[in-house]
């Protein structure tokens, strides 16, 4: 499967709930997002056969995204009928990390390969300003049985904002002396809660670089640059939309929590794929690949779409 520029398109990312469990600010309002009547989100059958269209298409990835995907009722079903999918190498999901302390071990049994779990700081106080709600505690616990249940190569997604957690940016490197994990430094994208921000807030992920010079280039993976300091376990990456674009690489689509596909997270276009069976279905996914932009317009106009991250799929 192919887009209009010859990108190859193997990577899903599928949204199975628009809600989420910590209110954080640059993601969503403080109130939360008003909750919608279970028929207007996809099923548990829908997501699967969703993930059996678009693997026969050539999708070799697909990862679980929220709101918070673990507060979804049936998420392990979700996991178990994806995983179960002939042609399909990856199974990932995101996570706040919130609830994982208990559904580590039932993700890796249901068929999840790989986790991401957000970690934007590790001062608690800190945390529990930036998410109004949650408790580092939770997360660190979660990180904890995560690797207990097998997933050993976790990777830790840290948003970069200035004045906020620049400060910890050499703690957070250091995560990865002893660990084989990946600290994953995401530059903060102006849309949504936080499309108005001051400007300093909006680091280039290069500053990881100047503070740590003794990180070394390594394989990249996927849209993330990759660094290591030599001799320890784990891997640093840079996700960098908007100093680096690397939308001439990028291999993914979305599909939101209500059954649209997106085929750039920026992009205002938004195709319905509910109600869509069989080859009905599959050419819906390649005509909405095939409408992928060549490029985004974050720093010469702003994100096109008007829906907040948890909306999408982050």
């Amino acid at each position: 499967m192919t887009d209009g520029c010859g990108r190859t398109i193997r990577y899903l990312r599928l949204s199975v709930t628009d809600l989420c469990n910590y209110r954080c600010r640059y993601c969503m309002p403080e109130a939360g997002v008003k909750k919608r009547p279970h028929r207007d989100i996809l099923s548990v059958e829908e997501c699967v056969e969703i993930g059996r269209a678009a693997v026969r298409c050539g999708v070799k990835k697909i990862r679980l995204t929220g709101g918070e995907p673990l507060v979804r009722r049936g998420i392990l079903d979700i996991c178990r009928g994806l995983s179960a999918i002939d042609g399909l190498d990856e199974l990932c999901l995101t996570t706040n990390g919130s609830l994982l302390s208990g559904l580590a071990a039932p993700l890796r049994d249901a068929g999840v390969t790989r986790l991401n779990v957000s970690l934007d700081t590790l001062r608690p106080e800190r945390f529990a300003r930036i998410t109004r709600v949650g408790s580092l505690s939770d997360v660190l616990a979660g990180l904890d049985a995560a690797e207990r249940a097998g997933f050993s190569h976790l990777k830790c997604n840290t948003v970069l904002i200035g004045g906020f957690n620049d400060d910890e940016i050499e703690p957070l490197v250091g995560l990865t002396k002893d660990r084989p994990w990946e600290v994953r430094f995401i530059e903060l994208m102006p849309m949504g809660q936080c499309a108005n921000w001051d400007r300093e807030r909006f680091l280039p992920a290069e500053e990881i670089l100047r503070r740590v010079p003794a990180l070394r280039p390594c394989d990249p993976s996927g849209t993330a640059a990759r660094y290591r300091v030599p001799g320890w376990a784990g891997t640093v990456g840079l996700i960098e939309p908007l100093s680096h674009r690397f939308c001439d690489r990028c291999d993914r689509i979305r599909v939101t929590a209500d059954g649209r596909l997106k085929p750039c997270l920026h992009s205002a276009e938004e195709l319905p794929l509910r109600g869509l069976h069989g080859a009905e279905l599959e050419d819906a996914i390649r005509r909405g690949a095939a409408r992928k932009p060549e490029r985004h317009h974050l720093t010469d106009g702003g994100s096109e779409t008007a829906r907040d991250m948890n909306e999408i799929g982050g």
